[in-house]
């Protein structure tokens, strides 16, 4: 998305000042086709998106009418065993995991441990995703996986696909992108994490299609590697295929700078470049 883009949401407010963000980033969907693949406007990606734009002095948006999604006032404390878990993989086996939506209470229990535990924190996610809560053979939390929305464009991961800018708008949301990884603090389990990775990857594409009626050929996520080396992702049979440039994934307007990060990728079919490429 070009320069001229922004120049549309500015001449969006200047035109309407009566509009409140939700009729904005409608208007702005409908101007731009934006749309999932049930016909549905990606509204709440976009309002996502204008926080943004705000926060880095390139709009300013009218008052919010109540508080935005990134600000958790829904999560409150939930009362976890924090008892030390260090052990074989042997030793906690079946390992299982858990549709979090799937229960309210479940739910905020994910939601609590990614604000609480994972170093980016958490809002709540944008558009469609999935949260997995991860248990052991004594029902004890180990962690949690949030799945969501692909990154709007990636250069190293979209050469690798080989498709074109049009096949990419049409297909991206053959992708989904595990956004957040956590394996809670107190739990050392050598090849658990990679053990995880794999499970909500066998069930993914079907937990995916029963909520949303639409497939998932291939997952991706971006690690930074100041912090991580991506091992338990390799372990995992993920794909290593460069770096980012340093854009925030719903970055469409190559503004907002963040770590460069490895890019992992994981193909759920066989022939998923033609399905992309189709």
């Amino acid at each position: 998305m070009s320069e001229a883009d922004v120049d549309v949401v500015k001449d969006f407010l200047k035109k309407n000042p009566e509009w409140h963000r939700s009729r904005l980033s409608k208007e702005l969907c409908s101007h731009w086709n934006w749309c999932r693949p049930d016909g549905q406007y990606k509204d709440m990606a976009c309002r996502e998106m204008l926080r943004k734009l705000e926060k880095q002095s390139l709009i300013k948006l009218p008052a919010p009418l109540r508080p935005g999604p990134g600000r958790l006032r829904e999560i409150g404390m939930v009362d976890v065993d924090q008892s030390r878990i260090h052990c074989r993989f042997s030793d906690i086996k079946p390992v299982r995991i858990f549709d979090a939506r799937n229960s309210r209470s479940d739910e905020k229990t994910f939601n609590y441990l990614m604000k609480t535990f994972h170093y980016l924190g958490f809002g709540r996610p944008v558009g469609q995703n999935m949260k997995y809560l991860v248990r052991d053979r004594f029902d004890r939390l180990l962690g949690c996986m949030l799945f969501g929305a692909a990154a709007w464009k990636v250069e190293d991961r979209d050469n690798w696909i080989g498709w074109s800018p049009d096949t990419r708008e049409r297909n991206l949301n053959l992708i989904c992108n595990n956004t957040r990884f956590l394996i809670l603090p107190w739990v050392k389990v050598p090849h658990l994490a990679s053990h995880v990775l794999g499970a909500c990857l066998r069930r993914l594409s079907f937990d995916w299609r029963s909520r949303y009626g639409t497939s998932v050929v291939l997952v991706e996520t971006f690690v930074d590697t100041t912090r991580f080396k991506g091992i338990c992702y390799k372990a995992a049979n993920w794909r290593l295929v460069g770096k980012t440039k340093g854009r925030s994934r719903q970055d469409r307007y190559s503004q907002m700078k963040v770590p460069i990060k490895a890019i992992w990728l994981y193909p759920l079919l066989r022939d998923f470049k033609n399905v992309l490429l189709s």
